[in-house]
Formats: C-alpha cells, sequence, structure tokens
C-alpha cells in the first residue's frame, strides 16, 4: 500500500501545497515540465529535472499528472528513433555519433529538439546521460507505486502502461554509450565523466532490466556499478569525476534515490559528511561543488533538501529540520522557490555578471519544488 505525503498537514506555512501547485502549473499540456516558466534559457523540459518532478507529484498521490510525464517522454524518445538507433550503431562501432544525432539533454516542451541559440544566442553543452539513466529508474518507481496505489489506476497512468519499445531504446543507446566523455549534469565539464552520471546510468539499466525482463540490461548495469567504484572511490569516499577529486553534492544521487551504495555504507557516509563540511554555505545551504561560479556560486536549494532527504533516511532529524528551515527561508513572498540563493555566494563578483547576462536567478524553479516535497515525504515517513 502506497503512503502519500499530505502537503496541506506539513508544518511549513504552505510551502508544500505551493510546491505541488507550482509543479502542476509548471506541467505543459504535452506532458513536459518546464523547468523555470519565468526564466527563458530554462523554458526547456530536461529528462532529468522532470523525472524527479514526477517523483515528487507520484509522493503526494498525483501519479496521473507522473504519468503524463512519463507518456510524454515515451513520444518524444520515439519521434527521435531513427537518430537514435543510428547514434547506438556510431557507439557501438566506437565513434562518437555527430551532435545532431546524439540524443540531447533537453526538449523543446512539444518534443522538438532545440535549435541552438535560439533563446539568448545562448548555445549549451547537450551531450548528457544523466537524464536518460534517471527517467528509466523514476519510470520503474512510477510503476511501482502505481501498483501498489489503494485506488485503481488511472487509465494510463501506470502498472504496465509503459512503452517497452521506448524502454528498450533508451537502454540500447545508454549501453553503449556509457563510457564516452559527456557533461556533467550541470551541463560543466565536458571533458570526461562523472560519478553522478554513472549512478545515473547504472540505475537506469537496472530499471529497464526490471521493466523488460531483459537480463543483458542487468549485466550492462553491474559494469557501471563496478567501474563506479574503481574509478570514483579514492580516499574512502566519491569524487566527482574521474579528472577531479572534489566532492560534489550530486553525489548523494549513488544512494538516494540510486541505491548504488545503501545510505550507510561507509563509502556513502564518508562523501555525505564531504558534503556536509566542504559545501555548506555561509548561510546552512549545501553548494554544488567549491568554485563553482554560476551566480557567484550560491546555496542550491534542490541540493539541500538532497542531504535533508538522506539525513530522513539515516535517521537525522536535526538536519532534516535544519534543511528544511533554511529551504523555508529561502522561499519568496510567494512561496516560490529559486534554483539558488547567492547572499552565501562563494565568488560575490560573479553574481551581477551572470544577472546581467541572463537576468535574475531562476524563480521558482520546479526541481527546487519537487525536491522540497521528496525530502518531506521522506522526513513524514522516516
Amino acid at each position: 500500500m502506497t503512503t502519500y505525503l499530505d502537503p496541506v498537514a506539513l508544518d511549513d506555512d504552505g510551502l508544500g501545497a505551493r510546491s505541488v501547485g507550482i509543479l502542476l502549473a509548471g506541467q505543459d499540456g504535452s506532458g513536459a515540465f518546464l523547468a523555470s516558466p519565468t526564466f527563458p534559457v530554462y523554458r526547456f523540459a530536461w529528462l532529468r529535472d522532470g523525472s524527479f518532478c514526477a517523483r515528487a507529484l507520484d509522493a503526494v498521490g498525483r501519479s496521473d499528472r507522473a504519468a503524463l510525464f512519463h507518456r510524454w517522454v515515451e513520444r518524444t524518445v520515439l519521434a527521435h528513433r531513427g537518430r537514435a538507433e543510428a547514434a547506438i550503431t556510431q557507439l557501438t562501432a566506437g565513434r562518437m555519433p555527430a551532435p545532431e544525432d546524439i540524443l540531447p539533454a533537453r526538449f523543446v516542451v512539444d518534443g522538438r529538439r532545440e535549435i541552438p541559440g535560439a533563446v539568448l544566442g545562448e548555445v549549451w553543452p547537450n551531450y548528457q546521460l544523466d537524464g536518460y539513466g534517471t527517467w528509466l529508474h523514476e519510470l520503474a518507481s512510477h510503476e511501482r507505486a502505481v501498483a501498489t496505489e489503494e485506488r485503481p489506476a488511472a487509465a494510463g497512468s501506470g502498472s504496465g502502461a509503459f512503452d517497452r519499445t521506448a524502454v528498450g531504446l533508451v537502454a540500447d543507446y545508454l549501453s553503449a554509450a556509457w563510457r564516452t566523455d559527456c557533461h556533467d549534469c550541470w551541463e560543466e565539464f565536458g571533458d570526461g565523466q562523472h560519478g553522478g552520471t554513472y549512478a545515473a546510468v547504472a540505475a537506469g539499466l537496472a530499471a529497464a532490466a526490471e521493466l523488460l525482463a531483459e537480463p543483458r540490461y542487468a549485466s550492462v548495469a553491474d559494469e557501471v556499478r563496478a567501474a563506479l567504484g574503481d574509478t570514483f572511490v579514492r580516499d574512502g569516499r566519491l569524487r566527482k569525476g574521474d579528472k577531479d577529486d572534489r566532492v560534489d553534492a550530486s553525489l548523494l544521487w549513488c544512494t538516494l534515490p540510486f541505491g548504488l551504495f545503501t545510505p550507510d555504507d561507509s563509502v556513502m557516509g564518508a562523501t555525505a559528511e564531504a558534503v556536509r563540511a566542504d559545501l555548506r554555505g555561509h548561510t546552512g545551504g549545501i553548494y554544488r561543488y567549491v568554485g563553482d561560479t554560476y551566480y557567484g556560486g550560491g546555496e542550491w536549494i534542490l541540493l539541500t533538501a538532497w542531504l535533508g532527504w538522506y539525513d530522513a533516511v539515516t535517521g537525522n532529524t536535526d538536519g532534516v529540520r535544519a534543511a528544511r528551515e533554511w529551504i523555508r527561508g529561502a522561499a519568496t513572498m510567494k512561496l516560490d522557490l529559486p534554483e539558488q540563493t547567492t547572499d552565501g555566494a562563494q565568488d560575490p563578483a560573479m553574481v551581477e555578471p551572470w544577472v546581467k547576462r541572463w537576468g535574475p536567478v531562476a524563480t521558482p524553479l520546479l526541481w527546487s519544488h519537487a525536491m522540497y516535497l521528496i525530502m518531506s515525504a521522506a522526513g513524514t515517513s522516516a
């Protein structure tokens, strides 16, 4: 039986209910989630952000709306099937596909590929693998949630409603591509491989094996899992990249939700404590990594919630309380959550250049609201 978070019952002055409302309002009729409807360069649908938005909606009993997102991903992936299959062929042969042949990290909400430079003349990196692994993992999580609902599942919401061809296509793509250099989940550092990406890919392939009853995907997932340990564990904790020994807050993914390490594993514990020690900002929020200069390298709401999520499952109630209070303090008067706050920026001189370039920090960011709900659901059930 599925237990749902009641966002209205949270002792949060309405932030829980507002968060659900932001997610629902930010979902396009296609099923895609706009990363930030009011921030021009984020008016796209990322599989990564959207998958966590869907997870949050599952947590509050809105599996019908989570299902709309998963159906959108399936339609979108299949609309680009020819290019994806061409990319798989090239990758299998040891060649890197042309940029126009990869499956991109983000799409227009109607499923089209983004036109490079169409927004503010900006051309962003678009080769990331973590979003596809995250989607497979969250699709399997959604299917399990729907299967254990007390009420009958809405038509098309899950429980066998997923498109097996789309799942297989994405799993084949990840199986062929996982060893390649790509950009990390922050669309930075494109000249290497990344611990958070490996975690997402391994979890996604394991999910595909579960969904399709296909052992070969489980075998590749085991390869990626082994490579994660061999490549990214150093001095008893996880490191950001194969060429980067820093800790990155996204490494928390390796346990939550992807389960490559149990929360009480010594490597995971050391990694979480390194996040707490090295990445806690001046006001109490969590940085992405040391040296970040994007909007000054501020404290991120979603990452503060991630550490709070970890604290919830490991029984650190003080940590959960501190995360919740800091996030509530970061909300605007309208109870919108931004991507990050800049009061405790690592490089304050870099705040204004980004504001002049793109405008104020993205507010609301759907992923921030999603992670607040996910953390709260874990804290309620802990």
